[in-house]
């Protein structure tokens, strides 16, 4: 169970990192750009993105669980990378306010999740499936990314 604490640990810090930037903009610039009617109210982003830095934390700690540290080297690089990769897109769209940048690093955020949930699902299914809701709402996020970025250009 320690090490499922680490993993919650890692993507929880992930988490409040990329909200230092986004709290800083959420009620100002966030606020006042123009969305598409399809955009979620702001009080859906906690939650999802709690369940799903969860799901990610207890996917990480199933491949633990079946190869250790270094049976899954590769899987683990690559969840490192998706992390910090989420940590930068929120940096680039709230921080920096630029979401022509934040548009085009979602790709590689989608692509490292991606690669990530395959690799995780080579060493323990269960956690490559836990990735997909992940996958699912960084592709809506990215929609909605580039609708913004569209509507404000």
């Amino acid at each position: 169970m320690m090490v499922l604490g680490i993993f919650l640990l890692l993507c929880f810090s992930a988490a409040v990192l990329g909200s230092m930037a986004t709290a800083q903009s959420v009620g100002g610039w966030y606020a006042e750009l123009r969305k598409p009617p399809w955009t979620p109210p702001n009080w859906v982003f906690a939650p999802v993105w709690t369940v799903l830095y969860t799901s990610m934390a207890v996917a990480a700690w199933l491949v633990w669980l079946r190869a250790g540290w270094s049976g899954a080297a590769g899987a683990f690089t690559l969840f490192a990378l998706q992390l910090s990769l989420n940590v930068l897109w929120s940096w680039l769209f709230f921080g920096f306010q630029n979401a022509g940048a934040a548009a085009v690093e979602v790709v590689g955020l989608w692509l490292s999740i991606l690669a990530s949930g395959l690799a995780f699902w080579r060493v323990a299914p269960v956690a490559g499936w836990l990735m997909v809701p992940y996958l699912g709402w960084v592709t809506f996020a990215a929609a909605l990314n580039l609708a913004i970025w569209r509507l404000n250009a």
